[in-house]
């Protein structure tokens, strides 16, 4: 019955070849509507990523999940194509992982405050435990700390001698309410690799 109704059909189409024609037609015309759709949302996206802001009591409302996702749009706004959010149990101190266009390898470690500077301060605890995995478990050549918090004296006296960045809540606002990328804004930061797919 299988085998009547396919030599049926194609008997049928054979003779009504120009269905064919018009099936083809409007298939090319379907996809290609589709294929416009999508090149019109990546340029939507690009155009957001370059004006992507946040001003402070934005960031400061965040859960601390939507804090790191920020800071990923942050770097991926900077050029950063690869940034992906990695933060959760197991990230072993690696909230945000991204390669810049020059080729340098970020690990970002996140330190949400709901009560921005009220809140508790980063303190060298935290830099000790990027400083244990950021190069050796993932290969940081740059490894950050940031906060819309405060950071004691201690742990960024501690930073500087362990080669680290600290991004406080200053920094922090200026990079993201501003569009010059991250490694505009630090000192010391490693000269550039090669360029990367990614830039």
């Amino acid at each position: 019955m299988a085998v009547a109704l396919t030599v049926a059909v194609v008997h049928w189409l054979l003779v009504h070849w120009w269905v064919l024609i018009v099936l083809g037609a409007l298939a090319i015309l379907a996809g290609g509507g589709w294929l416009y759709q999508k090149q019109q949302q990546a340029r939507w996206e690009a155009v957001r990523a370059q004006g992507l802001r946040y001003e402070l009591p934005q960031l400061d409302a965040l859960h601390h999940s939507q804090f790191e996702d920020a800071v990923r749009d942050l770097m991926h706004r900077d050029g950063c194509q690869n940034a992906v959010r990695v933060g959760g149990g197991g990230d072993l101190g690696a909230d945000v992982k991204a390669t810049d266009p020059y080729g340098r390898h970020w690990v970002i470690q996140c330190k949400h405050r709901r009560n921005g500077l009220a809140g508790s301060a980063v303190g060298t605890p935290d830099l000790q435990a990027l400083n244990g995995t950021a190069r050796q478990v993932h290969g940081a050549d740059i490894a950050v700390i940031v906060t819309n918090g405060r950071v004691t004296a201690p742990a960024v006296a501690f930073a500087k001698q362990q080669c680290l960045h600290v991004i406080d809540r200053h920094t922090l606002g200026a990079w993201a309410s501003g569009s010059r990328p991250l490694w505009e804004l630090l000192r010391a930061v490693p000269p550039p690799r090669k360029p990367t797919a990614f830039s």
